[in-house]
């Protein structure tokens, strides 16, 4: 069960977390926090798994508590922006292989912002939220190509 859910855990990462995962590879740590977030909920898992659950019953909660700290995604949140408000640009950039690099700079640039109005599913709606962040990417894209 365990290395299904770190595999669970790992693919859940590539869609909406693609940041993290980037930098965890990089500084060589994927695997243990992979590990680690999986041992964290072993009780989850014996409690759940004497309760005679369905595996598939037991993989669904135990993912939900893995992700708990891993929502909303500020990744997902502004790939989602990005098409929406500068469509044309999201496609460049997806069909150059570059979003990911470029979202995650962007995400960099607008940490300030996150940090004003504390990001988390009670704020991913909230219109003045959208407009800063549609706003801090304008100007970062505007700087990566000053001649427009």
């Amino acid at each position: 069960m365990k290395t299904l859910l770190i595999g669970k855990l790992h693919s859940y990462m590539v869609q909406h977390h693609t940041d993290l995962l980037i930098a965890l590879q990089e500084d060589h740590r994927l695997s243990h926090y992979l590990g680690s977030k999986v041992d964290s909920i072993s009780g989850l898992i014996q409690q759940l798994q004497q309760e005679n659950r369905p595996g598939y019953v037991i993989e669904a909660l135990c993912l939900e508590e893995l992700t708990r700290d891993l929502r909303p995604s500020r990744f997902s949140w502004m790939r989602e922006l990005l098409e929406d408000e500068f469509p044309q640009v999201h496609r460049q950039m997806q069909r150059s292989g570059i979003l990911t690099y470029e979202l995650i700079n962007m995400s960099g640039a607008c940490e300030p912002i996150f940090e004003v109005f504390g990001f988390g599913e009670e704020h991913e709606d909230l219109p003045a939220l959208r407009a800063a962040i549609t706003g801090m990417i304008a100007e970062y894209l505007e700087n990566q190509n000053p001649s427009n």
